[in-house]
């Protein structure tokens, strides 16, 4: 029951770190105008994504253009467009797969390689937030550095924008999510495999673990048949010796009894 609520914890948080990636990359708003200096004028602003540049009027008009090139792009917005669509690519290959394998799901039910799936449903979980994360960093990182550079004039620098902050925030949930994922996964592989401590016994080799029943079966006879038995055994060994002893006593009393008699005739026949 531990198990099956991590890992519907870390699901959820995988999920959410998806759409906290999809909304990161879609939206224009990685990049916001800066009103310092000179640039004061806030009926305009200007903001700037991965596929767009955008501008908002204070009248209520809203324009985007899209970038017409993509190989003319500077080659850190190239690497952030390839990073952020191939994190939400393994991020939705993440939730499938953790779908199959978690232990609320009827999918494989019964399999040993379920949780095998949902450890790599987790794997895919922690890649897609990494990947995330390194773009969103960077992209921070490059936007405080321009802003504190005093050769840039104060119309071309920039904020962090709202999705700076959402991407990073959907990396880091991603993460956590497949950690508890692979967390769980590895949990259960352990207890399979009787690793874990049985009370009372300590966790050794072999000791804690149920030893596996016997195949062959043996017959039971009651102790009494046996007892019975054995008492019939031994009076007819006891009868047997007794018949073989007076068997052997009577025939030489037999013999006696006929040389006395041819004796007698002898006798008698002298006499005669």
């Amino acid at each position: 029951m531990a198990l099956a609520g991590l890992e519907l914890m870390g699901f959820f948080l995988g999920l959410f770190g998806m759409l906290g990636t999809l909304v990161a990359t879609l939206l224009p708003y990685w990049e916001i105008s800066a009103h310092i200096g000179s640039n004061i004028v806030t009926a305009v602003e200007n903001m700037k994504g991965l596929w767009m540049e955008c501008v908002y009027q204070s009248t209520g008009a809203f324009q985007c253009e899209t970038y017409n090139t993509m190989l003319g792009l500077a080659p850190d917005l190239q690497a952030a467009r390839a990073m952020m669509v191939i994190s939400s690519i393994f991020s939705l290959l993440a939730c499938m797969v953790s779908t199959i394998g978690m232990q609320c799901t009827t999918c494989m039910s019964g399999s040993s390689a379920k949780t095998k799936v949902a450890g790599v449903g987790g794997s895919l979980f922690l890649l897609a937030g990494l990947l995330s994360l390194i773009p969103v960093s960077w992209k921070t990182h490059e936007v405080v550095q321009t802003f504190h550079m005093s050769n840039i004039p104060d119309s071309l620098k920039f904020e962090i924008g709202d999705c700076l902050y959402v991407g990073l925030a959907s990396s880091l949930m991603s993460m956590l999510g497949g950690g508890l994922l692979s967390a769980s996964g590895c949990d259960d592989l352990d207890s399979s495999r009787g690793t874990r401590h049985s009370y009372p016994y300590p966790d050794q080799k072999g000791v804690g673990r149920v030893p596996h029943a016997a195949s062959h079966s043996m017959s039971f006879r009651p102790a009494t048949l046996q007892t019975k038995n054995t008492v019939t055994a031994n009076k007819t060994q006891t009868l047997n010796s007794q018949t073989s002893t007076s068997t052997h006593s009577f025939v030489p009393a037999q013999d006696s009894r006929k040389s006395q008699n041819t004796a007698a005739r002898y006798d008698v026949t002298g006499y005669v």
